[in-house]
């Protein structure tokens, strides 16, 4: 369950997004803005991203390479594969964006960087970023490509806040925060956010402190029937690392495809260090992080997020845990 990070591993950010919520403005932003970074991207279609021609300056079968140092890959060929290639790139770049389908579900992307262990061992997610058109989300609410992409995101930009009043913008908000209770959420025009927010967040990996606030998640969760809602679970004590073990497996087996995703720092007995692990569907991976700061209560922070979880169910399970 433990695993070490490389510290020299590419750090990755996913776009995702419904259809016509702004992604592709976002992405050229990114690829055009003076931030200091030379970016890779790797796009579904590389025709749908519209950039223009003179940009590309040497272009292979898939890789191409632009004048403003970004390099551009399409997702023809298999994800593994293309990570690989734009590995043996490595110095010409230093964060790598992929961008989805509108229609995706964002979990198989996600899921690449848990089971394939040469791209473990050089790339690291750094975070979900997923963009929503503020004024049509309404008309695809239910559609469970939107929803997922809502769930799995570590960064929500409300786009096109421009275009709906702040009384609707501020249920949204709410109704988004009640799916995913992580997620930071910034409301936007055109896309526009500062680069500090989007790119070297750190916010998937969980080495920077886990902010969860309770209170996000207390009668507003059921308030509204929907199909997907997050559960968070803050307890003191330590906790007995084996049978936690074993109530996650038993957890994922039975019920791993309702749970998009799981985010926890944990106080395992016997360990000076605070455990941070993530979860995506039946896949998680862990690490020890910080030593436990003196006086400070170590307490579990522990946050699920996905489809028909039983809170009364999760927090009994989870308290069995305890030492």
């Amino acid at each position: 369950m433990v695993t070490d990070l490389l510290t020299n591993s590419v750090p990755v950010t996913v776009l995702t997004g419904y259809l016509g919520a702004g992604k592709t403005t976002l992405l050229n932003r990114i690829l055009t803005h003076e931030h200091g970074k030379k970016i890779a991207v790797i796009v579904n279609e590389f025709g749908e991203v519209g950039i223009d021609n003179q940009l590309i300056i040497d272009a292979d079968e898939e890789i191409f390479e632009m004048n403003n140092g970004c390099i551009c890959c399409t997702v023809r060929g298999d994800l593994i594969r293309i990570i690989g290639n734009l590995m043996r790139r490595r110095d010409k770049f230093d964060h790598l964006v992929i961008e989805t389908t509108g229609l995706a579900d964002p979990a198989p992307v996600i899921q690449t960087f848990f089971m394939d262990e040469d791209v473990k061992a050089q790339a690291k997610l750094d975070a979900v970023v997923t963009v929503v058109d503020a004024k049509h989300i309404w008309q695809h609410w239910d559609a469970e490509e939107a929803q997922e992409q809502i769930a799995f995101a570590d960064v929500i930009l409300l786009n096109k806040s421009d275009l709906v009043g702040p009384q609707q913008l501020d249920e949204l908000e709410q109704r988004i925060r009640g799916m995913n209770a992580l997620a930071k959420i910034y409301r936007t025009q055109n896309a526009e956010l500062e680069m500090e927010a989007l790119l070297g967040v750190g916010a998937f990996d969980l080495t920077r402190a886990l902010e969860i606030d309770p209170g996000f998640l207390g009668e507003d969760t059921h308030q509204h029937d929907e199909s997907v809602y997050s559960v968070a679970l803050v307890e003191s004590g330590a906790l007995d690392g084996q049978k936690l073990n074993q109530w996650i497996s038993e957890l994922l087996r039975f019920q791993g495809q309702d749970i998009f995703r799981m985010k926890g720092i944990l106080n395992i007995d016997g360990e000076d260090r605070r455990f941070v692990f993530q979860g995506v569907h039946m896949l998680f991976d862990g690490s020890a992080d910080r030593l436990w700061k003196p006086g400070e209560t170590r307490k579990n922070e522990l946050v699920f997020i996905g489809r028909n979880l039983d809170e009364a169910v999760l927090r009994e399970g989870f308290k069995a845990c305890f030492v």
